[in-house]
């Protein structure tokens, strides 16, 4: 009964949330269109479309003899949610791995954290094309194209794991440490028994954040791989015609942060159900 308590508790706040972020974003377009206010850009129709607008543009084709904008954007969402999910999958394996080996060697850390970080640092549109061109020729034929925009997605992926799967592996209790040594457990079993465990919080919370780059990292791999069965091609398309019909691109927009949105929470409910099964916490 409690459980069913806190769910229509965080329903209903996610609703009120919604509905003042809606309203506020309503009374902005009032205001500044009847005061003729132009900073710090002009308001109109086109530059701020309405709410009601965005949403019925949904149910609307978006071209003759086309289904519905909505329907459309579904399936498109649904190619993108499939290269995000490969490259998420991939960059948080890859992630945690070196985290590991980083964890273990004082010397790795010095020399390689510092590539790590600074291949962040160089922007994804620069890096995108690059990867397309090298990868491309060598996947199979099922998987060129959108391969590349998985391994994309990846490459945003890495950086937080790696850096929060370092941090978690290294904040594991000084004292339990000590007692594992001192039965000689091998360092096998101390990643796995303690380090490990321990770092699961830190881990999760990257993998947070690393779900929704998965996402923004898909969707901007797509530009440059001139795919169009994803939302970065529709996004690509719709920008065309922004300034008759800016609804569409702002109906994409908001899909876009629905889909990155069921990524957080899917990995919202996967610590969940870690946690849960924590030995310390079945005890």
């Amino acid at each position: 009964m409690s459980t069913t308590v806190s769910f229509a508790r965080r329903g209903l706040s996610v609703v009120a949330v919604l509905a003042v972020i809606v309203g506020f974003y309503e009374l902005y377009h009032w205001v500044w269109a009847s005061t003729g206010w132009t900073h710090p850009f002009i308001v109109d129709d086109t530059s701020m479309p309405h709410i009601w607008v965005i949403l019925h543009a949904l149910w609307q084709p978006a071209q003759v003899n086309q289904p519905a904008l909505g329907t459309i954007l579904f399936h498109k969402s649904l190619f993108t949610a499939k290269e995000a999910a490969v490259g998420f999958a991939l960059g948080a394996v890859i992630g945690f791995a070196l985290g590991i080996i980083l964890a273990h060697s004082r010397l790795l850390q010095r020399g390689f954290l510092p590539y790590i970080v600074a291949s962040q640092t160089i922007p994804i549109l620069a890096i995108a094309p690059m990867v397309v061109v090298w990868v491309n020729p060598k996947l199979p034929a099922g998987l060129q194209g959108w391969g590349s925009v998985a391994v994309i997605a990846a490459y945003l992926t890495f950086f937080p794991v790696t850096i929060n799967t370092l941090r978690g592996l290294q904040s594991a209790d000084p004292g339990a440490l000590d007692l594992m040594r001192t039965y000689a457990a091998s360092r096998w079993t101390v990643l796995w028994k303690l380090r490990v465990p321990s770092s699961m919080p830190y881990v999760f919370a990257a993998l947070r954040i690393a779900a929704t780059a998965s996402v923004v990292g898909a969707i901007i791999g797509e530009l440059p791989s001139g795919l169009q069965s994803g939302l970065g091609g529709a996004i690509l398309n719709f920008n065309q015609y922004y300034s008759i019909e800016p609804q569409e691109l702002w109906a994409t927009n908001i899909v876009a942060a629905l889909l990155g949105i069921t990524f957080f929470v899917a990995v919202v409910a996967a610590e969940k159900l870690v946690v849960r099964r924590a030995p310390e916490n079945i005890a």
